[in-house]
């Protein structure tokens, strides 16, 4: 996946990647533009409550913080969609700063999808995966695990190419 070609990140990406990429990204850019919703538990996963104990004090800390959490969620978000080929396959060719965008953005939408399928720490994903395809191969569980699997596959190989900081 990810290379490094001296100080940047490269990447070749077939259609089919280019398309789940777009998809996952524009979905993270509409949780957070939609209207936020904080009794959504993504949406929680995203921006935990600083003081779990103290919601007084959590929801005063949001109101400062929040508003610039989201926008750099979003830009980051929007990083991946601005790299990526309109259409088609493509290369997509990663500086220092926009790979790490994209590591963030990468996470973000891990975190996303892990809540939204109940993905735990301890969660053997091959056998969750292999178990979703036994019951129903068609099924949008098995689809959905897919992509988180390969989303964490993307999210290692940019970090093993990432340029080291001198």
């Amino acid at each position: 996946m990810f290379r490094r070609n001296g100080s940047t990140c490269v990447a070749t990406f077939a259609v089919d990647e280019v398309r789940v990429l777009r998809k996952v990204a524009g979905e993270v850019v509409g949780l957070l533009t939609d209207g936020m919703d904080h009794t959504d538990p993504v949406v929680s996963r995203l921006f935990p409550d600083i003081y779990p104990d103290r919601p007084d004090d959590s929801e005063e800390f949001r109101l400062y913080t929040e508003g610039d959490l989201k926008t750099g969620k979003i830009d980051q978000a929007g990083a991946i969609l601005a790299a990526l080929p309109d259409e088609g396959e493509g290369e997509v060719r990663l500086d220092g700063e926009a790979a790490e965008a994209w590591l963030r953005a990468i996470n973000d939408a891990r975190l996303a999808m892990g809540t939204r399928l109940d993905i735990q720490a301890d969660t053997d994903l091959g056998a969750e995966l292999d178990d979703a395809v036994l019951h129903d191969p068609g099924s949008s569980r098995v689809f959905q695990l897919s992509v988180y699997a390969y989303l964490g596959y993307l999210q290692e190989s940019l970090l093993n190419a990432l340029p080291e900081i001198e």
